[in-house]
C-alpha cells in the first residue's frame, strides 16, 4: 500500500478540526500527526514553529466564521440577525468563537480602527436606512452592539450548562433599544468624535 502524501492543507485542516473540538491549546504537532495518521516529521516540514501553524489555524477559523455568519444572517433583518448569528456561533462552536475573540488584531489603535476592520460598510448603511438615522449614528449603534454582542457571546461561550438563547436575545434587544435611545437623544455628532 503506497504511503499517504501529507500536504500543508492536510496539516492546517487537522489543526482546525482539533481546535474546533478542543480549543487552540489542543493544536500540537503530536495531536496533528495522530489526527492525520503520520509521524511528526511531515508536520515539522510544513510549519516553521507552532506559532505560525496556530496563526494559519486562526486564519482558517476566521474564514469559517465569515462563512458561518453569512449563512446565518437574514438579509431582510441584517442588523439583528448578525448579532444573533454571533451568539448562535458561540453556542454551536464555542472553541472557534474563543479563537475568533482572542486572536491578536494588529494595527488597531482605536475602536474606530476595530470597527472598520471587523465590519462591512453595508451594515451601517442598512441600519441607517432601516431606522431612519444618519450614517454616523448607525455606525455608533453598530459599534455599541458589536462590543455588547462580543461580550455576551464570550459570557455565553464560557458558561455551562449555558444561558438560554432566548435570554441572550432579549438582552441584545434591550441593549439595542437603550443604545438607540441614547444616540437619538444626543446631538448629531460625527462618528469620529469631532
Amino acid at each position: 500500500m503506497p504511503k499517504q502524501r501529507i500536504t500543508r492543507e492536510m496539516v492546517i485542516n487537522a489543526g482546525f478540526e482539533i481546535a474546533r473540538k478542543h480549543g487552540m491549546e489542543g493544536v500540537m504537532v503530536k495531536t496533528i500527526a495522530d489526527t492525520i495518521g503520520c509521524s511528526v516529521q511531515p508536520i515539522y516540514s510544513y510549519c516553521q514553529n507552532m506559532d505560525s501553524l496556530r496563526q494559519e489555524v486562526a486564519a482558517k477559523t476566521s474564514d469559517f466564521i465569515r462563512k458561518y455568519i453569512r449563512a446565518h444572517t437574514d438579509p431582510k433583518d441584517l442588523f439583528r440577525s448578525t448579532g444573533k448569528a454571533y451568539i448562535r456561533l458561540a453556542e454551536e462552536e464555542p472553541h472557534l468563537f474563543k479563537i475568533f475573540i482572542l486572536h491578536r488584531r494588529d494595527s488597531i489603535s482605536s475602536l474606530q480602527d476595530l470597527y472598520e476592520k471587523e465590519t462591512s460598510p453595508k451594515v451601517s448603511e442598512y441600519i441607517a436606512e432601516e431606522l431612519k438615522i444618519s450614517i454616523s449614528q448607525a455606525k455608533q449603534l453598530h459599534l455599541n452592539m458589536l462590543i455588547y454582542t462580543i461580550g455576551m457571546g464570550t459570557i455565553f461561550a464560557m458558561t455551562t450548562p449555558g444561558i438560554p438563547l432566548s435570554e441572550i436575545h432579549t438582552q441584545q434587544e434591550l441593549a439595542c433599544q437603550a443604545f438607540l435611545a441614547q444616540i437619538l437623544n444626543q446631538k448629531e455628532e460625527d462618528f469620529h468624535g469631532k
